[in-house]
């Protein structure tokens, strides 16, 4: 499908394209691996009158350990995360997004920015307690991942702003596990389990964080169950119990794929093998 008419600039600098984006208005709308917008403009479920693609800003890719922190550069793509081993839980996640071409072409900003809950990324960087950089007309600020996502589609950056930055801890000392489950290899998750775990030198989990994917209109923390696995033993028995209730205090919308029943018993299944996974790395 063909999108309706729109302008097209791309600004040599940050300056030039918050500049831009200003001038477009509220009707402007950045371009950064395009793999979340173009395809609703395609779809005539977004209609921007301008673009404002950040292809050509320098400072915006890299990845640099700082202080016990990751710091990537908002454009850099998912193929870069993907071979990146240390990175942990976001390696693997990156990795598992659709196809090859798309994490070719798809960034990290991008993905965050656009705020879809059926997305890999948000879901991880609720787990790791993150946060993004943004830059506007009022200068920088950070914004962690628990105020970040605000509704469907909806993100606390404001539409004069640009995520310049995402910052996730490197934690040293824990181990991770992802799963998720679709129709088909390459679709987007009916349900995603993002899993990080601490073990104490006697078995026990000293600490736990798990985010869910799809299981909302935004990302959530399966909170009930990290409060059920945090100070018990990481064996098979009290990880099931755990996880049996990863779908407490989700809303996960019903779709052609599946019910919200199921995806919340789809939750607590992932959970399971997230959590053993982290749990066998972390012993």
């Amino acid at each position: 499908m063909i999108p309706p008419e729109f302008d097209y600039v791309a600004p040599e600098s940050l300056d030039d394209a918050l500049r831009a984006l200003d001038e477009g208005g509220e009707d402007a709308k950045l371009l950064a691996g395009g793999h979340s917008l173009l395809p609703l403009m395609k779809l005539r479920l977004a209609a921007p009158s301008l673009l404002v693609d950040l292809r050509r800003v320098p400072g915006l890719r890299g990845i640099q350990r700082e202080n016990g922190t990751w710091r990537i550069g908002a454009m850099t793509r998912h193929a870069d995360l993907q071979t990146r081993d240390e990175l942990g839980l976001l390696a693997e996640a990156a990795g598992l997004i659709a196809d090859q071409q798309v994490r070719n072409r798809g960034t990290i900003g991008g993905s965050l920015a656009h705020g879809d809950p059926a997305s890999d990324l948000p879901g991880v960087l609720l787990a790791a307690e993150g946060s993004v950089t943004v830059r506007g007309p009022g200068g920088v600020r950070e914004i962690a991942a628990g105020d970040l996502f605000q509704d469907y589609l909806t993100t606390s950056i404001g539409p004069d702003e640009v995520l310049t930055e995402v910052r996730i801890p490197a934690f040293d000392g824990w181990a991770h596990g992802y799963e998720k489950f679709s129709r088909r290899a390459e679709d987007w998750a009916m349900v995603g389990v993002s899993a990080l775990v601490r073990a104490a030198a006697d078995g026990t989990c000293e600490d736990v964080r798990i985010g869910l994917t799809n299981m909302a209109s935004t990302p959530l923390r399966a909170t009930a169950a990290e409060e059920a696995l945090r100070g018990q033993p990481l064996d098979a028995e009290h990880i099931a119990r755990a996880a049996g209730l990863a779908g407490e205090g989700t809303d996960p919308p019903g779709d052609l794929n599946a019910t919200p029943e199921y995806k919340r018993h789809l939750a607590r299944v992932l959970s399971r093998r997230a959590l053993q996974r982290a749990a066998g790395a972390a012993s």
